[in-house]
């Protein structure tokens, strides 16, 4: 495919499953003065607000293409991204690209995702399979060659690192933001990459590379 057919690449709908770890927000909790202040200070039994912080994950789930998010929705605490899960959210983003590029529905887009037991599931297979939709092999072990790996993940935490935030559903705001303001020249620019990965694994008929800028 990277070779040979670049058209094929721009029906691809690559799909990730980010795990943000910069939600990183300040809490406020009420300790006396020695705890705050110090073990040497002399405990005088007032209370004073101490600020500590507290590191949450959030799990998104973000299918894109050569031009526009076209789905994601964070992963509820504590929920498995099991295969049933994924099997709901896939079936959601049918609708998105139903709504949102209807020139690939029902049956030209291509899903493109990594190697996760949910994603390999005999039961999505044949979910794909019933609603004809085609799935682009991703070799495993090889992040360098995931777009969700190599260039959204990155973004996302480039723009989120070094600030604080309120709570879980402000760092999501926040993500929300950043996904929606994700110029079309950005994603075009991540499918060059994406192409010029693919292209130099060909040419190294699949070993290991360094050093590679991907430009």
């Amino acid at each position: 495919m990277a070779r040979n057919n670049v058209g094929a690449m721009h029906k691809c709908l690559i799909g990730s499953l980010p795990v943000i770890k910069r939600g990183v927000f300040n809490t406020t909790r009420k300790q006396n003065d020695r705890a705050c202040s110090g073990k040497h200070r002399i405990h005088l039994g007032r209370k004073k607000a101490c600020t500590s912080q507290s590191q949450v994950k959030t799990m998104l789930m973000c299918f894109f293409d050569h031009k526009v998010i076209v789905s994601f929705e964070f992963i509820a605490q504590r929920q498995k991204v099991n295969q049933q899960c994924y099997l709901e959210m896939v079936t959601r983003l049918r609708e998105s690209v139903r709504r949102k590029r209807p020139g690939l529905w029902p049956d030209k887009w291509i899903i493109h995702h990594d190697n996760a037991p949910a994603h390999e599931a005999l039961r999505f297979c044949e979910f794909l399979a019933k609603n004809s939709t085609a799935k682009m092999d991703h070799p495993p072990y090889s992040p360098h060659l995931a777009p969700c790996d190599f260039w959204l993940l990155p973004k996302l935490k480039n723009s989120l690192k070094g600030q604080r935030f309120a709570d879980l559903s402000d760092i999501q705001r926040k993500v929300k933001m950043l996904l929606q303001g994700i110029p079309e020249n950005d994603f075009q620019d991540c499918f060059r990459q994406w192409h010029h990965r693919l292209t130099k694994c060909i040419a190294s008929q699949g070993e290991y590379f360094e050093g590679d800028s991907s430009r």
